[in-house]
């Protein structure tokens, strides 16, 4: 049977349906040993041979879902231009061919997901903006009362002290703050906190659509359980049902 290129690469997981539609346009794709670019082009991966950046499509028998807890400076891609690490190089030795939903800042670290499960993907992918994720944020000084409430203002943002064992106390110079809030806030949270003064100074995502990355060091992997993909699965049913909320704010220490 017939179907769109992306979608097939994307069930192949090669690559999400967006990367896909990225490499179908830069020429990258091959269907019957022809080069094609045009998005709307659809083939028959049981009879026609379909290559997608060098690579023979494969449809795995398997899903494999991963959590990955990754380290600043490391590009959250398989591949990169430049030469930096990648996340390619935490994974070696990993029998599957898996790839990253969505991106974390070069900067930034935490929690990434990765997995072969195309559909999947692209559908946490589509529902982005909606999907609630929690990062640990150091910012340079302390947030006044005003400025907690200017944030919320700004970020749509509801702030309250938390304490954390991982913090050195409430008169920390530059405390860490934990912000709940859908991606497309992440930035507005940034840009915000740097208008007042208080760049943040580095940001972990420990928690995303439901899923936790708890105590996986730094550099590891592991793979999801049942309880966790189905969260994931109920995560992204009521994050195409309803709008996005407002994004909430806690100290931490």
């Amino acid at each position: 049977m017939q179907e769109r290129l992306q979608k097939i690469i994307a069930r192949a997981g090669v690559a999400s349906r967006r990367h896909a539609e990225q490499l179908i346009l830069s020429g990258q794709v091959r269907v019957n040993g022809r080069v094609v670019t045009e998005l709307g082009t659809k083939a028959d991966p049981a009879h026609d041979r379909i290559e997608a950046a060098g690579k023979l499509l494969q449809f795995p028998e398997t899903k494999t879902y991963l959590m990955l807890h990754k380290p600043p400076q490391v590009v959250s891609t398989m591949a990169d231009p430049e030469g930096r690490p990648t996340l390619a190089h935490l994974l070696r030795g990993l029998p599957e061919r898996v790839f990253p939903v969505g991106r974390l800042e070069y900067a930034a670290g935490g929690l990434v997901l990765l997995t072969n499960d195309g559909e999947l993907a692209n559908r946490l992918l589509k529902s982005a903006s909606r999907l609630p994720q929690t990062y640990w944020i150091k910012v340079k000084g302390r947030l006044t009362e005003e400025d907690m409430e200017r944030l919320r203002r700004a970020a749509h943002a509801r702030i309250r002290p938390l304490k954390s064992p991982h913090a050195p106390g409430q008169q920390a110079a530059n405390p860490w703050y934990e912000a709940t809030l859908g991606e497309a806030r992440r930035d507005l949270l940034r840009k915000t906190l740097a208008v007042m003064g208080h760049p943040v100074e580095k940001m972990r995502r420990v928690k995303l659509a439901g899923i936790e990355l708890g105590d996986l060091a730094e550099g590891r992997y592991r793979r999801l359980d049942k309880k966790e993909i189905e969260a994931l699965e109920k995560a992204v049913s009521r994050a195409g049902a309803a709008p996005g909320g407002a994004a909430r704010l806690r100290r931490v220490g």
